[in-house]
């Protein structure tokens, strides 16, 4: 797969099928839009892009934007895997953020990407101020000679799959029900980092994980984990929370790593959330604490 910075870049080599959207969490929803113009561009032959935004549009635009479900490098993994060609890499800035709807259809589409068709969700909008909407891109599609591929709401169980659905099901625990939108387990990323070392003290020495994006944090607990370190795979026990039973303020992910004893400092792993065990819990002893953690 190909990686384009769009910043004074023009498509000058063949003409292209282009997906739009945020992607955060590339989920069966988005899975099934990208297969839709995979079908439909190889039929017409064109090579079969992604406009990615190196950030998302909401955080410009109202300065937070969501806690993300995946970084820029998961997105470029799972586009591969789908069947990508092209990837076509831009900073959402203000220049952009200000284009009318026919600007950004002429500037960036027509003129820069060389588009011939143009696949999106059914709620997608567009343009300043969100200005631009399905039929506003038909109409500029005519306008400027592309076609338009609009896909449908896709549903799991009777539910509209989106990414504010996947967060609302990881902030509750409910890892079954976020993995059948993502398609995958939920996976965050981070660096390793020096704690209080309270886990080796206990017996179950942890790695302390800074995250590298900001990342949706599942709902405070304890979970069955995958650990990936090094592109290894190892079955671990991750804990979410403030360490209620030292008083702790500051809200910690620490995962024991079963049969493991590298020194892994700094270092960039991976988590991969399997299961729900328990809910965070206050202990009057150190020895309860280390039974529950036994017993984890």
């Amino acid at each position: 797969m190909e990686i384009i910075k769009l910043e004074n870049y023009k498509e000058n080599r063949f003409n292209t099928a282009i997906a739009l959207g945020n992607f955060d969490g590339v989920h069966m929803g988005h899975q099934s839009l990208i297969n839709s113009i995979l079908e439909t561009a190889k039929a017409k032959d064109l090579k079969i892009g992604i406009l990615l935004f190196e950030n998302h549009t909401k955080k410009l635009i109202d300065g937070e934007g969501p806690k993300l479900l995946t970084s820029r490098d998961q997105k470029l993994k799972v586009f591969s895997e789908l069947g990508i060609e092209v990837v076509y890499s831009a900073r959402f800035d203000k220049e952009i953020m200000t284009l009318t709807p026919e600007e950004f259809v002429k500037n960036i589409l027509v003129d820069q990407l060389n588009v011939k068709l143009v696949t999106v969700g059914f709620d997608y909008r567009f343009g300043h101020k969100a200005s631009g909407n399905i039929d506003t891109l038909k109409s500029l599609a005519e306008k400027y000679n592309f076609r338009v591929n609009v896909v449908e709401a896709q549903n799991k169980n009777e539910t509209i799959i989106s990414s504010t659905k996947i967060r609302d099901f990881l902030s509750q625990g409910k890892l079954p029900e976020a993995k059948n939108m993502l398609g995958r387990n939920y996976i965050i990323t981070g660096h390793v980092v020096h704690g209080k070392s309270l886990g080796r003290k206990l017996g179950f020495p942890t790695a302390n994980i800074e995250l590298s994006e900001n990342f949706l944090i599942p709902k405070s607990g304890v979970y069955i984990t995958n650990t990936i370190v090094d592109n290894q795979t190892f079955k671990s026990v991750t804990s979410i929370g403030k360490n209620p039973t030292f008083d702790e303020d500051e809200l910690k992910i620490e995962t024991h790593i079963i049969n493991f004893n590298r020194e892994i400092y700094n270092q960039s792993i991976e988590v991969e959330f399997i299961e729900y065990i328990r809910d965070e819990m206050k202990f009057n002893s150190l020895e309860e604490l280390k039974f529950q953690i036994e017993k984890d």
